[in-house]
């Protein structure tokens, strides 16, 4: 990998990060009823790029059109986003048109290098979403952290601005704490920010990183979870002005072999309501082909602001709190790696739409899949 259940509700306190257990929220009951999926054909080119490595999804509802970006690190084609037109019939999805492909530009105004030839002036984008006030798109990146005996890259993470044709706009004040380092300290390399969302104001941005950071937790496991940090940005400042412990489930399946690669984290965030999100968390393991997805109903309202706890291990604060409201082991067929989410338009029956898609790593093994959900 590039990588309905209700239970009882647990009153909020604050607690030590030795005695964490996934809390629930009882004041919002969402469910999602799959409609159904269509897939990217492997290798599929658009305007001469690859379609591939699809890592969110987005929708600009006025228009009626959708933004996906490629985690390609300019290895096939340049760093990009594209648009595309996804056709609706009864209720139900029946293709997709992509319309425009667009490439990213650092602040120099320069297309970004390829990762395998010049790794320090190359990026990795995670998420995009569209901005209608400010006709603009806001993008994350996860940066880079590879420590070897003769080769090292230490870059940032970033979450930026473009505009409409991908030229730098600005970039968001990043606290301290997402700076890669050399040591065991900060983001893990493949594991920083993965989710975007704004509030329905466009005034807040939040985004989350997928796993631990290295003083907070270790790493999930088929046995433990582990603690996660979702950030607030006020978008105007374009400052952190909170952070929140959201806790992850154990990984779902044990590797095989049981030595290989597994993983959990949350592979992007959707805005719901005031203080509430949904989180999409992500396990793999080596030895199964698909994933296994399960979508919360995140609440931070009664959350601790851990902004400015260095380090969560031993501390007390009230996590946010998490609800179950899909886990798509349940709906019996193959899921791949999901890593976006987004709104679409009203149904027929009135009721609202979110639409996933998932990333194919440019792999013939994997699927670019789009999924369709009716939310109750």
């Amino acid at each position: 990998m590039r990588k309905l259940l209700f239970l009882a509700f647990l009153p909020l306190a604050f607690i030590s990060c030795s005695s964490l257990k996934p809390t629930e929220t009882a004041n919002a009951n969402p469910s999602l009823k799959f409609i159904n999926s269509i897939e990217v054909p492997f290798n599929q080119e658009f305007k001469n790029t690859v379609v591939g490595g699809l890592s969110s999804i987005d929708y600009d509802a006025k228009n009626d059109l959708y933004y996906f970006i490629s985690d390609d690190r300019a290895i096939y084609n340049d760093a990009r986003f594209y648009t595309a037109k996804i056709h609706l019939d009864s209720d139900t999805i029946n293709g997709i048109a992509f319309k425009n492909v667009v490439s990213l530009k650092n602040a120099a105004g320069e297309k970004y290098s390829n990762w395998e030839t010049k790794p320090s002036e190359s990026i990795d984008p995670e998420e995009l979403r569209y901005n209608p006030k400010t006709k603009s798109v806001v993008w994350s990146s996860e940066g880079a952290r590879v420590i070897a005996k003769d080769f090292s890259v230490l870059q940032n993470p970033t979450v930026q601005t473009a505009d409409l044709n991908g030229n730098f706009v600005n970039e968001y004040h990043l606290p301290t704490n997402l700076n890669m380092q050399k040591e065991e300290k900060g983001p893990r390399s493949n594991g920083v920010l993965e989710g975007i969302a704004f509030d329905k104001n466009y005034s807040t941005l939040y985004t989350n990183v997928e796993e631990p950071l290295y003083e907070d937790d270790a790493e999930a496991t088929t046995t433990k979870g582990g603690i996660i940090r979702l950030f607030a940005f006020d978008v105007k400042s374009r400052k952190n002005t909170a952070q929140y412990a959201y806790l992850l489930d154990p990984i779902a399946h044990e590797p095989n072999p049981a030595n290989g690669f597994a993983v959990n984290g949350i592979s992007t965030i959707q805005y719901y309501a005031k203080n509430q999100l949904f989180v999409v968390e992500r396990s793999y393991s080596v030895g199964r082909q698909a994933c296994a997805i399960k979508v919360y109903l995140c609440d931070f309202t009664n959350a601790t602001n851990v902004k400015d706890i260095a380090s969560l291990q031993g501390q007390e604060f009230t996590p946010a709190t998490k609800k179950l409201i899909l886990d798509m082991d349940d709906l019996g067929i193959f899921i791949d790696n999901i890593e976006g989410v987004t709104f679409g338009p009203k149904l027929a029956n009135g009721k609202q739409s979110l639409l996933f898609v998932s990333d194919n790593n440019f792999s013939d093994k994997q699927k670019t899949q789009v999924l369709l959900f009716e939310v109750d």
